[in-house]
């Protein structure tokens, strides 16, 4: 099997022929000294001949996205998937902080039956027209991530914060937000909603890195916070 090369704030790491690589709190590669991150939160191992990824981890789940966001899919506790692209971007959310890495491997095995053979999720993108209200949401809450100079971490505002930048009020926010989620649920993005009758707890996290990974909102639309329309 030959190493993969994993990225995250600038610095190289490369995993190891026939030994486990971990990525969490306290790990190979030690993400942030995070309370929220599990000590070891994801590993890459070897099987069937093939690198894969898995969410060790018991609370948190990482969103995963080939080079051009095209394939996503979300990577809850316990599950794996293969790395089948020479290039993989893995975004996850702690607390109130996102963090993302790249996963660069030699081969490229994608194709359209190894992947649905994953436990992870979905890995189709659907069309997704959002209101430019919405796009504006999006954008100011993807803020943090959308700005940094080198890939690794960024801060994602509490919705009082967010709201406060576009001038709206909680009432008009907290609308805004469960109409972007509803809609993406029923698009079948997973990590949206909660249970009959009760929202995600993070679902702030997960729309940032749905949002960013597939390519929804990028760092172009930041101007779009200079000048927010009346909603």
């Amino acid at each position: 099997m030959k190493p993969l090369r994993i990225e995250y704030c600038g610095e190289w790491h490369t995993t190891q022929p026939g030994r486990d690589f971990s990525i969490g709190r306290e790990s190979d590669l030690t993400i942030d000294d995070n309370p929220y991150l599990h000590r070891t939160f994801l590993r890459l191992s070897e099987e069937f001949g093939m690198w894969w990824l898995c969410n060790v981890g018991t609370l948190l789940s990482a969103t995963v996205s080939d080079t051009t966001g095209t394939v996503q899919a979300w990577l809850a506790p316990g599950a794996k998937l293969p790395i089948v692209f020479q290039t993989m971007h893995v975004m996850f959310s702690a607390g109130s902080t996102t963090y993302d890495f790249t996963i660069h491997a030699e081969e490229d095995y994608f194709n359209t039956s190894v992947s649905a053979s994953s436990d992870a999720g979905t890995t189709t993108i659907l069309p997704v027209t959002l209101t430019s209200s919405q796009r504006l949401l999006v954008v100011a809450l993807a803020e943090g991530v959308l700005r940094q100079t080198v890939p690794g971490r960024g801060a994602i505002p509490s919705s009082a914060d967010a709201a406060a930048r576009l001038g709206w009020t909680m009432t008009t926010f907290n609308r805004k937000l469960d109409n972007v989620c509803e809609k993406l649920d029923k698009l079948g993005v997973d990590g949206l909603r909660g249970e009959r009758g009760k929202l995600a707890t993070n679902r702030r996290g997960r729309l940032v890195e749905y949002a960013v990974a597939i390519r929804l909102v990028s760092a172009d639309d930041l101007a779009l916070l200079d000048a927010p329309p009346a909603c």
